[in-house]
């Protein structure tokens, strides 16, 4: 029933052999090569090798059950074989999702970036709205916000803003807010009361691990200067700011917002190294047109995928004609309804691919 896994068992055992010899571990690429194709098959090979425990579990209970020399002990296997069962079949609809292609990075930690668009002042009000949202979405699930960088507009609006979420489903639930989101409504400033249309861009990318990828030091340039932002006489007298150049691809990252210099050249590799990850992750995807059907839109950081109508009250997603007439709700963070639709999407093109 389940060949691919039993092949999956096979191989994590192959990969734990080759990542104990000391041949493997001097070539630190192929190492973290092969350390990654075992944290991507762990979660599967473990959950196959539980199910498989169960199932002989099963066996033995059926067999005390079918024997009528002692009653008692065949009525307690039956209660316990019936406990088992339940859980055979909640093991096997996980086993199903990964045969159908789930997501492997699902477990991850991100880093979303959101931008001002088009619409000035306002665009930037609209990028501080969607920071707020997913902050207090992010509290609702008890993940952690860990900002890392930002700038303001004269407004007060962001102009920028990057920050990482880790907990348990925060990858797998906010990959689908990148792309453009459009906000309609009346500014604070419009005197006409017309209403006016802007944008702010999302991307949201995946939380690199040293095993997804390796970085040279020989292949970044870190270039060091005084912050222009906020932070009072010790920011105008020290260099604390940092920008890392990956000289291969021309990936820049520029973080001011600590004090201290070398946290703020930490926090830069950490966005350099997601930057980079995604970009070879969409490098790979646009190889395999399999990859790209199974997506909810096409994953384009220009694609416009949600509109927020202030007069209507209403936040429609495009790219699954989900509409809610929530929005105020919505913003505040309760996204349940709009995640459990993007989800029940995505798993139905999987599915459907496969």
């Amino acid at each position: 029933m389940y060949e691919q896994l039993d092949k999956l068992a096979v191989r994590y055992d192959e990969l734990e052999r080759l990542l104990g010899s000391q041949e493997q571990f001097a070539d630190r690429q192929a190492y973290n090569k092969l350390a990654k194709e075992l944290s991507d098959i762990k979660e599967a090979v473990s959950l196959y090798r539980e199910y498989k425990k169960l199932l002989a579990e099963i066996s033995g209970l059926k067999a005390a059950i079918s024997d009528k020399h002692d009653p008692a002990f065949a009525e307690l296997a039956q209660t316990e074989e019936k406990v088992l069962s339940e859980k055979k079949i909640f093991l096997e609809k996980g086993l199903d999702k990964i045969l159908a292609g789930e997501d492997k990075d699902a477990g991850r930690d991100c880093i979303v970036e959101i931008r001002q668009g088009t619409g000035g002042d306002e665009a930037g009000l609209f990028a501080s709205d969607l920071y707020r949202m997913y902050s207090k979405y992010a509290d609702r699930m008890g993940w952690e916000i860990e900002p890392m960088s930002s700038s303001v507009n004269e407004a007060g609006g962001i102009k920028e803003v990057v920050f990482s979420v880790k907990g348990k489903g925060s990858f797998s639930h906010l990959k689908f807010e990148s792309g453009v989101h459009r906000v309609q409504r009346v500014p604070a400033t419009e005197s006409q009361g017309r209403i006016h249309t802007s944008t702010a861009t999302v991307a949201v990318l995946m939380e690199a691990q040293e095993v997804d990828l390796v970085i040279e030091p020989k292949d970044l340039r870190i270039d060091t200067y005084r912050s222009s932002g906020p932070g009072g006489q010790h920011m105008q007298k020290t260099d604390s700011a940092v920008r890392i150049t990956h000289i291969p691809t021309g990936t820049v990252v520029a973080c001011q917002d600590e004090r201290s210099q070398i946290k703020n050249k930490a926090k830069a590799m950490r966005i350099l190294r997601a930057r980079i990850l995604e970009a070879k992750t969409e490098a790979e995807a646009k190889r395999m047109s399999s990859a790209r059907k199974i997506q909810i839109g096409t994953g384009d950081r220009s694609e416009k995928i949600r509109t927020y109508n202030f007069p209507d009250r209403r936040v429609t997603d495009h790219r699954i004609n989900f509409t809610s007439h929530r929005l105020e709700d919505i913003l505040e963070g309760q996204m349940d309804e709009l995640f459990e639709a993007l989800l029940k999407a995505e798993f139905e093109k999987k599915s459907g691919a496969a």
